[in-house]
């Protein structure tokens, strides 16, 4: 059986009985005076500044996210300008390289040919002086063998004929 239903309960007497008038008066006192609805005031105000806090952290999340996914797409955008520009510098560098190469070569070709010339003109100068000398050296042995024969006064058949043929053979 139920304490507060024992009759010695209602006893002014019993200190119990005056603890739980003094308990429902306390609570009738704290009724009476708001502090319920002063409690749920401060209890909603704290929910209402916490639901703030709380839209403000999703809305900050959510700008963050926008700001995540623009960064990423920027950084994509930018990988693949510099993967553009890499390609093109490369392109760049192998067009030149021909160009380059092409030019070298011809560089070459034309200092090949100029060497060439120069070698035939020196062949053809070489041959000349050659030439020249050999002309000198016969006119000299043709004078003097003509000095000696008009010295001698006899004419010789076989050195008229020589002379003749270095005549012919000279031009």
């Amino acid at each position: 059986m139920p304490y507060f239903l024992d009759p010695h309960f209602y006893s002014l007497e019993n200190p119990e009985l005056w603890v739980g008038i003094g308990l429902v008066l306390f609570l009738a006192i704290v009724v009476f005076a708001g502090v319920p609805k002063l409690i749920a005031g401060v209890l909603d105000g704290k929910a209402a500044k916490i639901q703030a806090e709380l839209d403000e952290a999703a809305r900050l999340r959510s700008e963050a996210e926008a700001l995540l996914a623009q960064i990423r797409k920027e950084k994509a955008e930018a990988e693949a300008q510099a993967t553009e520009m890499l390609k093109a510098a490369e392109d760049e560098a192998r067009r030149m390289e021909a160009e380059t190469k092409a030019k070298l070569e011809e560089s070459l070709a034309r200092r090949q040919q100029l060497a060439e010339r120069r070698i035939a003109q020196a062949e053809a100068q070489a041959t000349a002086d050659v030439k020249a000398a050999a002309v000198e050296q016969a006119a000299r042995a043709a004078e003097s063998i003509l000095a000696a024969r008009l010295a001698a006064g006899a004419p010789d058949p076989v050195l008229d004929q020589a002379v003749a043929q270095i005549g012919d053979r000279l031009n």
